[in-house]
Parts: structure tokens; sequence; C-alpha cells
């Protein structure tokens, strides 16, 4: 007989304190030691977990107005600038934005995190003033207390898997897959595989709009399918693409948020990103997700791309599993290459157990998707005119 369960059954032992909860790491021993039919009656809610550099990151934060009032066109923080193109008071800071004096070493990802942190920010605008705004600069600190809403939205998080980087140039190459050395000498990657929450759910059943998600220490939501986003890639056996397809655009409540699972960073001679915690807690309603759910590494295949070539469509030199990427070393045309992640495995592991913790012991429910996201076939490029005549 096969096992079919809701959202609200699921959500109904959530509150009663009876859902069994497990992180993606631990139902693949039961799926193993149970059968995927009678792990998928045990098993109510499984929980993922990715720790990662995610550029396309930011938040927005409204100020509060001053007396006489300004309309803030420039904005600065930190010496870093933040967008101004918003109503009178409210900006936007992008997580890869550099500082104007430090460059790369100090950008919007750090303002963010010493925001959650509590720490004074400078904040400095101006404005060409107005009868209704008719102050002309401010200069001032900021702290999250004292300003109104500060959420993080960020608008490509969460890759559905992401290519594996190397190097067959003769020179060292900075990028935002970290530092590649040359003549193939080393592979790195970016995901936590089989403990990631859209590798779990491959075909994104159960994660959409409206979905509540573990975001940097705080409950957040998956608010749109988030920038390149495409679900038509192929796939292998287990319905997992083998490169980049799709993502999420998540928000969250900056000020409920914990640095342990947000940070900075700073990629030499590239730029400053933001690496952002990720949890999506999966109900179980049915077998074939308890199946998706109890994928391995060894059954996670990505490409393996050459980043020294500088086009859109950069050659595919092979494809491993995420067991040979975990494994230290991997071999490519008879050469063993060591591979690194940018990704942390510790941090993932940790984001999954504290959402099994919110799950099982807080009453954290699963919220079912709003709506669906579409089904994206192909990613426009970006095509070069001259004169408008596209």
């Amino acid at each position: 007989m096969s096992i079919k369960k809701s959202y609200e059954e699921i959500n109904e032992k959530i509150r009663k304190g009876t859902a069994v909860v497990v992180t993606a790491e631990e139902v693949i021993g039961i799926a193993e030691e149970k059968g995927i039919q009678d792990a998928a009656k045990y098993v109510d809610v499984v929980t993922t977990g990715t720790f990662g550099p995610m550029c396309s990151s930011g938040a927005f934060i409204n100020f509060g107005h001053s007396d006489p009032p300004i309309r803030m066109t420039k904005i600065l923080l930190n010496n870093v600038n933040a967008y101004g193109g918003l109503a009178a008071v409210d900006s936007y800071i992008g997580a890869t934005e550099p500082s104007q004096d430090l460059g790369i070493e100090y950008g919007g990802a750090h303002i963010i995190c010493d925001l959650i942190d509590g720490k004074p920010v400078h904040l400095k605008a101006y404005s060409p003033g107005t009868d209704c705004y008719p102050r002309k600069e401010i200069d001032t600190y900021i702290t999250k207390d004292l300003i109104n809403e500060a959420y993080l939205y960020n608008p490509r998080n969460c890759y559905q898997n992401y290519s594996a980087a190397i190097n067959t140039s003769d020179r060292l190459l900075h990028t935002y897959m970290g530092v590649l050395k040359p003549h193939m000498e080393n592979i790195n990657y970016s995901t936590s595989g089989e403990l990631s929450p859209l590798l779990n759910d491959p075909y994104l059943r159960t994660i959409g709009i409206g979905t509540k998600i573990f975001l940097a220490g705080a409950a957040g939501y998956v608010s749109w399918q988030g920038t390149q986003f495409v679900t038509e890639k192929p796939r292998g056996e287990n319905g997992i693409p083998l490169s980049p397809a799709c993502t999420l655009a998540v928000t969250g409540d900056l000020k409920k948020m914990s640095t342990e699972y947000i940070k900075p960073a700073v990629f030499e001679k590239y730029g400053t990103s933001l690496f952002v915690g990720i949890g999506i807690p999966i109900p179980v309603l049915d077998e074939d997700l308890l199946h998706n759910l109890s994928v391995q590494n060894k059954d996670i295949y990505t490409n393996i791309v050459d980043y020294s070539v500088p086009r859109l469509n950069k050659p595919v030199l092979g494809k491993c599993s995420y067991g040979e990427l975990r494994s230290g070393e991997l071999v490519l045309d008879g050469n063993t290459i060591k591979t690194a992640p940018l990704s942390s495995l510790y941090k993932a592991r940790k984001i999954a157990l504290e959402l099994k913790r919110w799950v099982a012991e807080e009453g954290f429910t699963l919220q079912e998707p709003i709506e669906a996201f579409p089904k994206v076939s192909t990613l426009n490029s970006l095509k070069e005119s001259v004169d408008g005549g596209i």
C-alpha cells in the first residue's frame, strides 16, 4: 500500500510534538535500514542545509525620517554606496558593493553583518532638497534597533547544483569560485551535496512561493523564483540536474538573524561576497519524495568547467560525483587533482540540525507553497546592439 501524507497531517504532528524529524544525512541510513516504503511511513520531515557564498544578496533598510526630513538620493553606509532610488528613506544595500576607501576588503556584506551584530553604522546621505523634504544632508549613526524595517531580500540564492571549476591555462586565476591554480592543479566546488535543499527535492514538489525556511538563523520565506532560474536542464537518472538550474529568491527579518549563519567574505582579486545559511524542511508526502530525500553524494553529479576560457559557454571537461569531490581528490584525464569546497559542510550540518530542532521541539510548522514555480526551458543571454534595433 502506497504512503500518502498531507501538510495538514504533518503539521498537526509537529504541533503535538510527535513528528519524526531527521536531517537529509540521517534519512539515508533510515532508508537503507527500513526500505523506502517503511521509511516514508516512519519519517515525517527531512531537514536540509547549505552554507556558501551567495553574491546575489542584499538588504532593504528604512532609516526613519529625520527632522527636518530628507529625501535621500545618495547614501553611504560606512562609506559603502547604498541604493537611493527608492522612497525618501528607503534603501537597498547589495552584498557585493565595495567600500569607497577600502575597496573589496569591506563591502555591503560587511554592512549587513555589522547591522545584525548590533554595531553602529555610519550613515551619510545627500539630497537636492525639495519643498516637502528640505534637508540636503545628514551625517549620523544607525543600529538595527534605531532603524525601522531591515530585511534581507536575496534575488538569487541556494543554487540547485553548481558546476565545479578548473583552470587549464598556465596562469593563476582569481574567480568567484576561489583561486584556480594553473595546469589543472585544483578543482573547486560549492554545494553541500546530499544536504543541499534543492538537490533533495529535484522537481520542487514542496518548494515554491511562500515556503517557510531557515534563513541566516531566523525564519524566512521563499518569495519568488530566483534570478537565472531554469528547470529544463539535462538530469541524471535520479532527476537531479547535472548543471546550475533552479534558484530561489528569499527574504527574512535581518534583525532576528545571527552572524553564526551569515558571514561576509572577500575573494582575493575578485570581490566581496556573503556566505548565507539556508535550510529547508521537506515534508515526506509519499515514497517518491522519500526516495529523492535519501540521495547520496555518490549519486549526485556535476560538470567540471574550464574557467580559463573567457566566454559565456565554457568547455565542460568531464563529469564527477560529489562523493569524488568530497574525497579530496579525483582523477581527470589520468591526472589526480585535489578538490576543495567553497561551501561549509560543517555549517550545512549545523543548519540542518538546528532546523530539525525548530521543527521537532519548537513547533516550526511547514508552509505548503502558495504557488508552484513555472517551467523555464532557457535563459536569455545579453545581446549587444548599437542602435536599439534588436
